[in-house]
């Protein structure tokens, strides 16, 4: 078996992985980086670009649908399934392209293919082929989707994000398991392409929201447009021919059966560390089998060992899989020399219609301890002039200060366009404005933007009133 010697080894070549390696050899240290299965990330192979590209399809086709009310009257609309695949397969595969030109960049000498394990707390091995001896390790090992056991060992049928990319035309029917971002994105766009789709959600949750105003009105709008079962539990489900018969016991515990073509189970991903051999590395680790670590600087306890990306479930996000990798990869090139690392404003983005963000501080971290001690405002988008002008005016938008600061801590929303409304909001946050500071910024007319301003107004008068709502007064809702 080959024997290898280096400084840093990180295992994974993902966003986190990459970063981590670059970060890592521009400390000067000797780097390898481990791949156990395909180059690429799963953001370009299977993740948020392919999702993007199917989703522009949809917008494409639901523009078509919709344009009556302006008087704009479109011929017959044909959705041609194997070309709206065939488009999104050739762009993904050319932005994973450009990630392997990436990884390919990197020197012959630091890439090895393999399945990486720890043999002990500094040594690993990889397939049995190379055993590595190293002075520190990033694991940067990603996530795959989560698979429910009622739903195992079923048929074709069962699906998973990671497969629909590979799909070589639309299908005719799908029930998606979550309500999650993922199974929202896929969801409703397979929906706007014609194909008959149904969610089922085993809660009441949607997507990153957990303020319940803005939980209640995400739950009425995402409702007038797609079929979705809250309070549903998947009790089994059976291959009988192309389709799949899927049994569900709904809140009152109620039974049904119905066919789709495929049921994609869209529950969330789950991190990929169960299979690294970490029992022999002393690492304290939670019950989710994930290394406790430091979020500032990545570390796992005192260790020489530092975990980034998705492998750590803190963000699951390519942006801050990124910053992860950056910290991960400073901390173990220039060990034991650790030092905290640029942490980012949160923000999360649902490409839904409209869209679905958070920003800063959540409802329920601001809740926590049970008394409110923040103010809110929000705005309706049902009556802003741009959004009536587009005929988009859905949703809402709650933004959140400290009382007596007045510093702004954070939003959630269902908005149109609100990926650009949350970037707007999470820099005034990490620049740790004030609501004051906020409202003597610019504002166009006619824009979206104008209903920041309506919320941001609102939020500067229940400040000055001292509003102090005790927790039970917003009560999550019973979808």
């Amino acid at each position: 078996m080959k024997q290898l010697n280096v400084d840093v080894a990180v295992i994974g070549t993902g966003t986190a992985g990459m970063t981590a390696y670059r970060a890592a050899k521009a400390q000067g240290a000797r780097t390898v980086v481990i791949e156990g299965a395909h180059y690429g990330t799963t953001c370009a192979r299977v993740g948020c670009m392919p999702s993007k590209l199917l989703i522009a399809a949809a917008e494409a086709a639901h523009t078509l649908h919709t344009s009556g009310p302006f008087g704009v009257h479109a011929g017959e609309v044909r959705i041609d399934g194997p070309a709206v695949m065939a488009r999104v397969q050739r762009e993904r595969d050319r932005f994973v392209g450009f990630v392997l030109e990436a990884v390919e960049a990197i020197p012959v000498q630091d890439r090895l293919q393999g399945h990486a394990r720890f043999t002990g707390p500094c040594t690993l091995q990889v397939d049995d082929h190379t055993e590595i001896h190293a002075g520190r390790v990033v694991i940067a090992t990603g996530s795959t989707p989560l698979r429910l056991p009622q739903l195992e060992n079923v048929g074709p049928g069962i699906v998973t994000s990671d497969d629909v990319f590979y799909w070589n035309d639309l299908p005719a029917s799908v029930a998606v398991i979550g309500t999650g971002v993922i199974g929202l994105e896929l969801g409703q766009a397979l929906s706007r392409l014609g194909v008959r789709v149904r969610f089922y959600a085993r809660g009441g949750s949607i997507a990153n929201i957990s303020d319940p105003e803005v939980l209640r009105c995400a739950a009425r709008v995402l409702g007038e447009e797609v079929d979705i079962a809250f309070q549903s539990e998947i009790v089994t489900a059976v291959q009988e021919g192309d389709e799949v018969v899927l049994h569900v016991r709904d809140a009152l515990g109620k039974e049904s059966s119905e066919r789709f073509q495929y049921v994609l189970m869209a529950a969330g991903r789950r991190p990929n560390v169960h299979d690294l051999g970490l029992e022999l590395t002393g690492l304290e680790r939670g019950a989710d089998g994930i290394p406790t670590f430091d979020v500032r600087t990545m570390q796992c306890g005192t260790s020489s060992i530092f975990i980034a990306g998705d492998a750590n479930n803190e963000r699951p996000l390519l942006h801050d899989a990124a910053d992860h990798g950056k910290i991960a990869g400073d901390n173990a090139g220039r060990y034991p020399d650790v030092r905290p690392g640029l942490r980012r404003t949160p923000i999360a983005v649902a490409f839904t219609e409209p869209n679905i963000a958070t920003l800063g501080k959540s409802y329920r971290e601001l809740c926590a301890g049970g008394q409110r001690k923040f103010a809110v405002g929000s705005v309706s988008f049902e009556n802003q002039g741009r959004s009536r002008v587009m005929l988009q005016n859905k949703g809402m938008l709650r933004v959140y200060a400290e009382y007596g600061s007045r510093l702004f801590l954070g939003a959630e929303m269902i908005a149109p366009r609100a990926e650009h409304l949350a970037h707007l909001l999470s820099w005034a946050c990490q620049m740790r404005l004030t609501v004051d500071q906020m409202l003597e910024m610019p504002f166009y007319h006619p824009v979206i933007e104008e209903g920041v301003r309506t919320a941001l107004r609102d939020l500067a008068t229940n400040l000055s009133q001292g509003e102090s709502t005790t927790l039970a007064a917003e009560t999550q809702p019973g979808l």
